[in-house]
Order: C-alpha cells, then structure tokens, then sequence
C-alpha cells in the first residue's frame, strides 16, 4: 500500500465518523455530558489547535532529525527512515484527531441534540489518548537514530536478508538435485529494458522456473539485484519454445523500484555499513570510532555468508532439469565490498587498520581452506598498504596487531602488559 494511503484513511474515516456518530447519538442516544457548553467548546477547541500544533512540531522535529542523521550516516538512509509506517500512523492519528474533533465542537449546543454529546466527547479523549501513546512511540523510533542502533538494526536486515537469499529459497538449486537432463535449447529471445532508468529491487526465480519449464528451455538472466537498467539494457535471454511466453510476462518477474533494498540483497545492507563507517573516517567527521563499530556488523555479516553457498547460481524444477542461471556475488566480491573503501579511508587510522586485521584474522579460521586463502590474500594487501602509509615506523609496528576494539585490547601477556619487544621487532621489520 502507498504510504500516502495511511494518513488519507485516518482523516476519511474521521470525517465519516464526524457525520455519522453525533447523528446516531442524537437518535438513538440522547445523554448529555453534565458540562457547560462553554466549557465543553474550551475541551474540544483546545483539543484540535493543540493537535495541529503538535503535529507541525512533532514532524518538523522528526523530519530534521532524519535529514541531519542521514546525512552524517548515509544519504541512502534518508528514505528508509523517512518512509517508517509508524511516521504515517502518527500523522493520521493527529489528523483524525484534529477532525474529529471539530465535528464534536460543531454538534455543541445544537436545537435538535443534547447540549453536550456524550459519545462524541468520549471519543475525541479516546482519540486523545491514541495520539499520546502515537507521540511516545514516535519518540522512541527516533531514538532508533543514534549510530548504535543504526549498526544494529542494518546488522539485523542484513542477517535477514542472507538467511532467506541462501538459506530458505523457494526453488531447486544445484546443490539440492541432480540433473536429470539437459532442455532444448530452441530459439533464443533477448528481453531488452524500455524506460527510465530503475532498480533491480528483486527477482522471482520460481516464475522463471516456471515459464521455462513452460518453453522447456533455459533462461540466463543478464542482471542482477542491485543493477541499475537503463534504456535497452539486456534483462534476460529465454531458449526454448519463446512464443509461449510473451517478454511482458518475463518482464514481470524482474521487479523494479526506484532504489534498491534489502530484498534478495544482501551487499545492500552491506554498502549501508561500508557508507557509515567511510563517512566517518571522512576529514569532516573524523570518527574512526563508528568506522569501527560498523566493521564489528561487517565481519559478522561475512561470517554468516561464508557458511552460504555462494557458487549456487542455478535454478531447478522438480524433475531436477536446469530452467535458470542467474548472477550471484562470490566470496571476492563481498570481501573487496567489505574491506575496499574502508580499507582506503582508513589508511591513516591506526585504529581502523588493527580493526581490519584482527576482522580479516578472525575470518580466516572460522571459515574454509579455498576461501581463507583469499582472506590471507587480502590480509597481505593490508599489510603492504600499512607499509606504504605515511606511519613512522611505531605506528606501522602498532598498525599491525589486531585489535578487537581498534585501540583497546591488543596482545598482551599474562601479566597484562602490552609486548613492546614485539612492537620494536615488528618495527624493525618493517625497516628492513
């Protein structure tokens, strides 16, 4: 549903509640409230100016606050925070309490009604009461802006997102069945993208299963999600038996947005960590801190997904016969995604660059053979840009101790001294 959509129901069904119930309650219950009318006009007046006053500084606040914390994270996180469903609810609750409201006050002291309606006025406090709880609910989501929950709360989508990309798919895989044989591969048909320029926002790999299980054939896809596809870029090609399935009903299965998210995507919530933790090491910021803190999300994100199966690129049906191929990021990949930029922002952080190694350390024992040599590759490459920096020869010494913290808990002995022979051999190396 269009988040537009929210606010509009909240304000049409207080209207509609606005006329209906005060002519109910005059018919067919006519009690009324034992208030002055005065008094009740003061209840209900003050009740909708001070509603519309809170909601244009409640949303002038929020708004500001997204904007600024944004801007300091991420400027792809502006829309993710602004277009919260609770930001939506609240505005219509104001609304609809606001509305509702000005109906009441409008059926005080009328001829024909109960000076004061009962229902009505309770209702408006009911509303009242929503609204308060709203506001609280809306402060507390906005304390979900401070940088540590940000970490967390990206840390948590992009759990989500490998768990149902590689752990829960809705199709056959090729680590799943055996192939049992090889389709016709038939005439080719090239689908082309016709438009502006979008998002590869998600794939349905089932529906394709399926409409090539239809044309008996094999469908390679060309895109990936995350790709942006401009005017005439290749979407897919079919073989098979093509004029069974028309290119709008392929078109279908590829979905697009005007950004990419988390859905299918989990270098997304990766490029959000690796964005904060760069502007952060940033001359204008200058908080390798956060850079830090956002690497402890990144290396448990990398940790998860070498457990994955990140060679499966091959889509089944039931029969175990090939129906799709389709494009997947490789351990390389997510490694450079990673490790790159922050790797170059951070070259002179001493505190970013023994975060790295210990990151880079502890990957290399917790996952396989093939791939930890790409991690000790990497950690190699690391080392040689720590030569390279503009360090004397103590700090490239204590750039190269892995360190948990950055700077915090280096190796120690058991008397829990730091082992300075080590630094001044390390540098000495260095020097050779």
């Amino acid at each position: 549903m269009q988040l537009w959509l929210i606010p509009t129901i909240y304000a049409a069904l207080s209207i509609a509640g606005g006329f209906v119930v005060p002519r109910l309650e005059s018919r067919f219950l006519a009690i009324s409230l034992h208030l002055s009318t005065s008094s009740a006009q003061a209840y209900l007046s003050a009740v909708a100016s001070g509603m519309m006053a809170l909601t244009g500084i409640v949303f002038s606040i929020a708004f500001v606050l997204v904007q600024f914390n944004a801007i300091v994270y991420s400027p792809r996180l502006v829309v993710w925070f602004a277009r919260d469903r609770l930001l939506f609810h609240s505005l219509g609750m104001f609304v609809a309490t606001f509305m509702y409201s000005l109906a009441t006050l409008a059926w005080v002291d009328r001829a024909d009604a109960p000076s004061v309606p009962l229902l009505s006025a309770a209702i408006v406090a009911a509303m009242l009461m929503a609204s308060v709880l709203m506001l609280s609910r809306l402060v507390e989501r906005l304390n979900n802006l401070q940088i540590t929950r940000v970490l967390q709360i990206l840390g948590d989508k992009g759990r989500e997102v490998i768990i149902s990309t590689y752990q829960a798919a809705p199709w056959l895989t090729s680590g799943e069945t055996i192939q049992a044989q090889q389709p016709s591969r038939g005439t080719v048909l090239t689908v082309k993208r016709t438009g502006n320029p979008r998002s590869v926002t998600s794939i349905d790999i089932a529906g394709l299963v399926g409409y090539a299980r239809r044309i008996d054939g094999v469908v390679t896809l060309d895109c990936a999600v995350g790709d942006t596809l401009l005017q005439d870029t290749t979407i897919l090609h079919a073989h098979g038996k093509v004029a069974l399935v028309s290119e709008e009903q392929w078109n279908a299965c590829v979905h697009l947005g005007d950004q990419r998210t988390f859905e299918q995507d989990p270098k997304y919530a990766l490029r959000l960590l690796v964005d904060i933790a760069i502007k952060a090491l940033s001359p204008a910021i200058n908080d390798p801190t956060t850079a830090v803190q956002a690497i402890d999300q990144i290396e448990d994100l990398l940790r998860r997904l070498a457990k994955c199966d990140l060679e499966t690129c091959s889509a089944h049906d039931q029969e175990g016969v090939l129906r799709v191929i389709y494009r997947m990021p490789t351990w390389e990949d997510y490694l450079a995604l990673a490790f790159d930029e922050i790797r170059q922002f951070g070259s002179t952080s001493i505190q970013v660059m023994r975060r790295l190694r210990s990151a880079l350390l502890e990957l290399t024992d917790c996952i396989g053979s093939e791939r930890a040599v790409i991690v000790q590759a990497y950690l190699s490459h690391l080392d040689s840009s720590i030569e390279r920096s503009g360090f004397d020869l103590q700090d490239r010494a204590a750039a190269r101790i892995e360190d948990r913290q950055g700077l915090g808990l280096s190796h120690r002995h058991e008397d829990g001294k730091v082992d300075r022979s080590a630094l001044m051999e390390s540098a000495g190396r260095a020097a050779s």
